[in-house]
């Protein structure tokens, strides 16, 4: 199983797309223990959108089409939302 999340930075006002197989493991990564990298500056990170998916493949191809101007608006909107 393959998860694509979406995360957001309140204190920055950023989002970071992408995809695991393992989302509880990852958000640590991005929170604590990643010691480099984009979502280093911006923590902490809290999931704002998950999808899952039975083939890695499938979730590649939906990571991309969220990180599309499309998609990007699509997650932008969740966040209005809150």
């Amino acid at each position: 199983m393959f998860t694509v999340y979406a995360l957001f930075s309140p204190s920055y006002k950023k989002i970071y797309i992408g995809y695991t197989s393992n989302l509880e493991h990852r958000l640590l990564s991005h929170n604590e223990l990643g010691k480099k990298g984009f979502t280093l500056k911006y923590r902490p990170w809290e999931v704002l959108h998950t999808e899952t998916f039975e083939t890695k493949k499938e979730a590649m191809q939906r990571e991309k089409s969220i990180k599309t101007a499309l998609g990007r608006e699509f997650i932008w909107n969740k966040i209005k939302q809150l």
